[in-house]
């Protein structure tokens, strides 16, 4: 449920006012040059993801998508009960942006519950697929919250991303299945989680964002739970259980592999939650991902991995034009 960094190097560009960087300066995280960290980091990140995944398909075959959400999200909060105590050192709802904070984890909420739906229909590689979508939105959407410029090249790799978005689902075709659009709609809610994340970047700590998102999360999960709810046996509540462990710890995994190297760096060995989803998929379905599905998946990570190329020229760019020339 969650899409790779290359989707969030996107949103790595944009600077903030020096006053609002000295004002966070104090919880700010430490940043380190270990790339082979952050790339084992992200690799396990994957294998968590994928694994609550696979395990929200396998409940959404006996309890409502609201429910493994709620199931899902109540974890979370749970977890992140220290960080709601006052006088904890992991307190985190001091925030200057309120209503960005309950907008992001109202979007949150809206991918997780879009991605769950959408796993009830569909196999789990051509959901996942699907769902690596979030840089396309991410970079529609940075042009309008962020103000960024968008050069044509990134414009093609988001047309290529498209075209396998496309194939997989074959809109038209008997194999075209109207729950397709759950794994869309979950990345574009993706994509607006990230520009908010962008838009408090150096204003509010992780642990914050994590916390209010937490809260926002279950409180308007467990009002819409009620209408839906179906008695879970044991076995679905160990499940669910496994769902919110791995995704906060898969989420929460991202978050340090960020500290040791750049999104652009990352984002090629994020993809291989495809390879571990379709495994599980396998493994527990009997689901074997068709040629439509690995071929359009093939033009999305292609469609990533230019994407973060490109980002990763143009930051190099960026550091050349900022540093002084030895002859001045």
């Amino acid at each position: 449920m969650t899409p790779p960094p290359a989707a969030a190097a996107r949103l790595d560009r944009a600077s903030l006012p020096l006053s609002e960087k000295k004002s966070t300066a104090r919880t700010a995280p430490a940043r380190a040059d270990r790339p082979f960290r952050g790339i084992a980091l992200i690799l396990a990140s994957t294998v968590f993801l994928g694994a609550s995944d696979v395990t929200a398909k396998y409940l959404s075959a006996t309890l409502p998508s609201i429910e493994i959400a709620w199931i899902r999200f109540l974890v979370f909060a749970l977890i992140m009960i220290p960080a709601m105590l006052p006088g904890s050192p992991l307190y985190g709802l001091r925030t200057e942006r309120p209503g960005l904070q309950v907008m992001r984890g109202l979007a949150l909420l809206s991918s997780s519950l879009f991605f769950i739906s959408g796993l009830r229909f569909l196999p789990i590689a051509e959901a996942s697929a699907t769902g690596f979508v979030a840089p396309l939105f991410v970079t529609a959407l940075s042009i309008v919250f962020l103000g960024e410029s968008v050069g044509v090249r990134r414009w093609l790799a988001t047309a290529v991303g498209l075209i396998g978005v496309l194939i997989i689902l074959r809109p038209g075709s008997s194999a075209f299945h109207p729950a397709a659009f759950f794994p869309i709609v979950s990345a574009l809610a993706w994509a607006c989680t990230l520009i908010m994340t962008r838009m408090m970047s150096g204003r509010e700590h992780a642990i914050t964002t994590m916390t209010y998102s937490s809260i926002v999360g279950v409180c308007v999960i467990s009002a819409l739970v009620p209408f839906v709810w179906v008695a879970p046996s044991w076995h679905d509540i160990l499940f669910g259980v496994l769902i919110g462990v791995a995704s906060t710890a898969g989420q929460w995994i991202v978050v340090l592999a960020f500290r040791y190297a750049d999104a652009s760096v990352l984002a090629p060995f994020s993809y291989t939650q495809l390879v571990w989803v379709s495994i599980l998929g396998f493994l527990v379905f009997g689901e074997v991902p068709d040629v439509w599905t690995v071929t359009g998946a093939f033009f999305i990570v292609a469609s990533g991995l230019y994407t973060a190329h490109r980002e990763r020229i143009r930051r190099w760019q960026l550091s050349a034009e900022a540093e002084p020339s030895p002859n001045a």
